[in-house]
């Protein structure tokens, strides 16, 4: 029986990250149930890099992830990671305190962000409604980020490490057998010391099958589709633009405008669908702050954000579980977050410190640990 370092469950930016970065020390494959890699969550993305997006730890892990993003290594990908977009936040009339403490907030973290008034809101998108617009926030630095072009690098660099990525390969069980995993597939058995829980929504369903207590892991729909611009307009220097409220947002997207009505609903691990209804609300909040004609949508699609309760990405050993280890919770922070997660779960399952760039960012061991979840 083919015999492993660590297997990886879960072929989408987390797993896929992690199992390069897990390459450099250990024989390491990956195993995804689906066709192809990143067709869940990671190939529903935003695709948008905020370091003032999260809570501190997740601020602290974008921040840490930026060098890699802006440079990555040589032969990672053929195109920047990174492009030029920045972010706006909007509020309107009654939403002015949300609009200073946002600034505040953002400038303590990012010191290029400022607060700016309506008529520089107006300007930097023209088809907002004057009427509607209050002021804004602008965080310029802010990056659209080549999903694509990252997964690919992740898994090209884990195969130039000997790593393996077996697709169609859904687990079907986990048992305990002489100190190893037995994992079992629909095409046989393989053994693995570690198991790396990377299944994004599924990471819950993962712990149970390997004998591990849930870590309340809540995925949550995020609906998205596609409009054109307003005819004429130069769209595609626009920042996204995000509610102060979280309401919705939009953003250039190839040609077009990416929107959302920034939903969370809670959902069972599944292959999501967007809901008519949540595309309604979204475009209904849209049309109410931009002159932004929604009469034919391009594409539509959801996907699945997963949250624990405080928000904090999970990395590291089960504490009563052996040889399981869980990388889960990133939310809709994956990609911003991914290279530095990436080399705090490569050390953790070494059982070695964090690297020095988290350390100095005030990230810990103990605030990314599953034991935080543990029920006495």
């Amino acid at each position: 029986m083919e015999r492993f370092d660590i297997a990886v469950i879960g072929a989408g930016i987390a797993g896929a990250s992690a199992a390069w970065a897990m390459a450099e020390r250990h024989r390491v494959v990956v195993l995804e149930r689906e066709s192809h890699p990143g067709y869940h969550s990671s190939g529903r993305s935003a695709a948008l890099f905020t370091e003032t997006y999260g809570n501190a730890t997740v601020r602290a892990l974008s921040v840490a992830s930026r060098d890699f993003l802006a440079t990555p290594p040589p032969g990672f990908t053929e195109h920047p990671l990174l492009s030029p977009r920045g972010v706006m936040l909007i509020g309107t009339h009654g939403e002015e305190a949300l609009l200073a403490r946002a600034a505040a907030e953002g400038a303590a973290l990012v010191p290029s962000v400022r607060a700016i008034d309506a008529a520089e809101v107006l300007r930097r998108v023209p088809a907002l409604r004057p009427g509607w617009v209050a002021g804004g926030v602008a965080e310029p630095d802010a990056m659209d980020i080549d999903t694509h072009a990252m997964l690919s690098g992740f898994l090209r660099a884990l195969r130039a490490r000997g790593g393996q990525l077996r697709t169609d390969a859904e687990v079907l069980g986990l048992s305990r057998d002489g100190g190893a995993w037995r994992i079992a597939l629909g095409s046989g058995e393989i053994l693995a010391d570690v198991v790396v829980a990377a299944g994004g929504a599924w990471c819950d369903t993962l712990g149970a099958m390997a004998g591990a207590s849930p870590i309340g892991l809540v995925p949550k729909r995020r609906t998205a589709f596609l409009v054109d611009p307003p005819a004429g307009a130069d769209a595609a220097g626009w920042p996204a633009v995000i509610a102060v409220d979280e309401s919705f947002y939009f953003k250039p997207d190839a040609g077009k405008l990416l929107c959302s009505p920034a939903d969370e609903t809670p959902s069972p691990p599944c292959d999501a669908q967007p809901e008519d209804l949540d595309v309604a609300i979204a475009a209904d909040r849209i049309q109410t702050a931009a002159e932004i004609p929604i009469a034919r949508i391009a594409r539509r699609w959801a996907g699945l954000r997963s949250f624990v309760a405080d928000k904090t990405p999970v990395a590291g050993y089960d504490p009563h579980v052996a040889g399981f280890f869980w990388l889960a919770g990133q939310g809709g922070y994956g990609f911003q977050t991914t290279p530095a997660m990436a080399l705090a779960a490569a050390a953790l399952v070494d059982r070695r410190d964090l690297p020095a760039m988290l350390g100095n960012r005030g990230v810990t061991a103990a605030a990314l640990s599953p034991a935080r979840f543990a029920r006495v």
